[in-house]
């Protein structure tokens, strides 16, 4: 395990997507593992600490979602852009061998079933709260988030330092087909 890799306060995980970044999700079920891109996933809750994030019928990971009941949201970085493109944009349903063309580094953790990604800038390990209407209706998915990790050399005190590290870690935030913005300069206000 890296050295960077710490714990996040659960009453503080929402701060790990609240800037709005395009995210990972991973999940599994029966041996079955995938990852997809996702542009619309947000907090929801401090106690107990939750999110959603909306996933389309047409998702293969939905589908793994659905029926394990767990997921992990990622918050990828600058450096893995082309990575989260391929992910979004490739379908495990036509493409099986997905990950490994993908080149997705993948690493577990003790009691959590979804793979987590490597390089991302954070994790949070969830357990789906099923409200079917929300999720057939809008495809909006709520989950309870059980764990939560940073990478401290960009997110530690319950705080993104994105100035202080190099461009590479910054989010990315996705516009449409192959354009994404990455996170800005911080703004303090008095």
């Amino acid at each position: 395990m890296d050295a960077f890799f710490q714990p996040v306060e659960l009453e503080k995980a929402y701060r790990l997507i609240n800037h709005g970044p395009t995210i990972l999700v991973s999940a599994t079920h029966e041996g079955v593992e995938n990852v997809m891109s996702a542009a619309w996933a947000c907090g929801l809750d401090f106690k107990p600490a939750k999110l959603t994030v909306v996933l389309d019928k047409s998702a293969f990971t939905r589908r793994l979602i659905e029926a394990s009941g767990q997921f992990v949201i990622q918050v990828p970085t600058a450096a893995q852009a082309d990575l989260v493109h391929y992910l979004g944009t490739h379908s495990r349903h036509h493409e099986q061998d997905k990950l490994l063309k993908s080149g997705v580094d993948l690493f577990s953790m003790p009691e959590v079933a979804p793979p987590l990604v490597a390089g991302c800038a954070a994790w949070l390990f969830c357990h789906l709260i099923p409200l079917e209407q929300n999720q057939q209706d809008h495809d909006l998915f709520i989950g309870e988030i059980k764990s939560a990790w940073a990478d401290s050399r960009v997110f530690r005190e319950g705080h993104w330092h994105f100035e202080e590290t190099g461009d590479e870690w910054r989010s990315l935030h996705y516009i449409a087909g192959k354009h994404f913005y990455t996170t800005g300069r911080s703004l303090v206000v008095e």
